[in-house]
């Protein structure tokens, strides 16, 4: 089932504004929250829709990819979103904070854990940044890439809980477990209580005792990881695609970061890329232009042969529809643009200058160009700009 449009789950139009779009979230979050529809599978699909469009439209780098490439243009062929694995757990955490904290005064949160984390910082691992070429073959039609990389993953010693065993964990004594301390004052204005990170445990609400000696309590170690991805077709130079979850992983657990897969298209060597069209300029010689001839031509998949009609001007261009590069949000193929220039040699031989000295008092070669030979700049301007 194909997804839907962002701004459709969430009732709101492009223009929205960033406060607009958190309101909007809100909303959404609240009528289909776990712990007032219990049991009922539709309205927990649709909190995690509501939770995966504000994911990307509250973020500007996200939203700015989904309004020009689509669900396409988020991590490869997926979309974007929760698809790295997020659960409801992940969703509480992340964005319990624009329900103050306890996701708008409800309870239980349905059995889903996320009450006990409400104020315990949840780590999250950081982001990985990788360039990967693509040649023209590859960008018309998608590919899948593997590579392997260098990256923070859970430590196999300890199961990424930075201990020696379960035992040497336990709950911070001055936090009771929640990751916060609570100071309340007496001010002229009357009791003010604040909230701050837990010194002791720095957020997490555990304690460890006696730390994993592989990984010294961190819960990581460095490890080489393949991973393959998908690539969507008619992607660009700098376009950048996020992989979700398969960054480094989180220091004792949390949520992993991203690996972020920008593009480098390779430079192809005949043809010219200018958005969905490719463009190819055709040399032929001044006999080739005015008998006719044909021609073998590249393009994404191979050579292809074309007519070169007789009396051909030089700067014509011969458009071959849907030749050239796939849209990335599937809104078809641009064009293969052959560009006609025809040749003129630099030296003749005296053969050669006595028979164009009769040639050029023949009326044939004498210049008269049609109307649209004339407008050839207009026509050029249209084309490229």
């Amino acid at each position: 089932m194909a997804k839907r449009d962002y701004y459709e789950v969430l009732g709101v139009t492009k223009n929205a504004s960033a406060e607009e779009i958190k309101k909007a979230y809100r909303k959404m979050a609240i009528k289909y929250h776990p712990d007032k529809n219990p049991g009922d599978h539709d309205a927990e699909e649709k909190f995690k829709e509501a939770a995966e469009a504000y994911d990307v439209l509250s973020n500007s780098d996200k939203k700015a990819r989904y309004d020009q490439f689509g669900h396409a243009g988020m991590n490869g062929a997926s979309g974007g979103g929760f698809s790295g694995g997020f659960s409801m757990e992940d969703i509480f955490s992340q964005f319990g904070d624009i329900f103050g904290g306890h996701f708008g005064g409800f309870g239980g949160f349905g059995g889903f854990g996320s009450q006990s984390r409400g104020g315990r910082r949840v780590n999250r691992g950081s982001d990985i940044r990788i360039r990967v070429k693509m040649d023209l073959k590859e960008i018309a039609h998608g590919t899948e890439k593997k590579v392997k990389i260098n990256k923070q993953v859970a430590c196999k010693a300890c199961s990424g809980k930075g201990a020696k065993s379960e035992a040497d964990i336990s709950t911070c004594s001055t936090c009771n477990g929640t990751g916060q301390v609570t100071r309340v004052t007496q001010t002229f204005l009357g009791t003010m209580q604040t909230a701050s990170v837990c010194p002791t445990c720095n957020g997490e609400g555990k304690v460890i005792s006696k730390p994993c000696n592989v990984c010294s309590g961190s819960g990581l170690v460095k490890e080489a990881e393949e991973i393959t991805f998908k690539i969507p077709a008619g992607v660009a130079q700098g376009m950048q695609l996020t992989i979700q979850g398969k960054g480094n992983a989180a220091k004792r657990g949390g949520i992993n970061g991203d690996l972020l897969v920008v593009i480098e298209e390779e430079v192809h060597p005949e043809l010219q890329r200018d958005g969905n069209d490719l463009i190819y300029s055709l040399f032929i010689s001044v006999p080739d232009a005015i008998i006719g001839t044909d021609a073998e031509i590249p393009s994404v998949d191979g050579k292809l042969r074309i007519k070169v009609e007789p009396g051909t001007q030089s700067g014509k261009i011969l458009r071959l529809r849907g030749k050239g590069l796939p849209d990335v949000n599937g809104y078809g193929n641009g064009d293969l643009l052959v560009y006609i220039q025809v040749w003129t040699p630099k030296k003749i031989d005296k053969n050669e200058k006595e028979l164009l000295e009769k040639l050029k008092s023949s009326p044939n070669f004498k210049p008269n160009p049609e109307k649209e030979d004339r407008n050839f700049f207009d026509r050029m301007r249209k084309i490229f700009s």
